[in-house]
């Protein structure tokens, strides 16, 4: 009887091929990263524009803009984690979510305070309820992975 244990060498064309493809995939992920740095530049001059101007609105969309940077800044180190081959995490992703949701919750009560909301204001509370307990619940996972990182370890 033949052993199965033993791996079968791939044809040089398929190992080629699978070589060809991881450098287009890397190829892919540096083009997006570049592009998520020139997004990032561009949204802080857009942030430093509004920084010119004193009014509160101004300064609320300030803080939006660069929230939105970091936003982007955890992606590109994502991309910066793959490129490198670093083990995959969750804790960027969740990152990505409460600052969305701390963006979100910002922009609401801005709009709230300025009076120019769009919603009711019932609508609005519950909408800060609804991101209140997102920020709860990926901040809950992220003290439990951590919690299993360290059982693993």
């Amino acid at each position: 009887m033949e052993s199965h244990s033993r791996k079968r060498p791939t044809p040089p064309p398929v190992e080629l091929a699978r070589k060809a493809l991881i450098i287009a995939d890397d190829v892919i992920h540096v083009v997006v990263a570049l592009f998520l740095v020139a997004a990032a530049v561009m949204m802080l001059g857009y942030a430093a524009k509004n920084f010119g101007d004193t009014s509160i609105a101004s300064i609320l969309l300030v803080v939006n803009d660069v929230l939105f940077v970091l936003i982007i800044a955890e992606v590109l180190w994502t991309i910066i984690r793959y490129l490198r081959r670093e083990k995959f995490s969750l804790a960027p992703f969740l990152f990505i979510g409460i600052i969305s949701s701390l963006r979100r919750i910002l922009f609401i009560d801005a709009q709230m305070s300025l009076g120019s909301s769009e919603h009711t204001f019932n609508e609005n509370a519950i909408e800060l309820g609804i991101h209140t307990g997102i920020i709860f619940v990926l901040v809950v996972a992220y003290v439990l992975i951590k919690k299993v990182k360290a059982v693993d370890d």
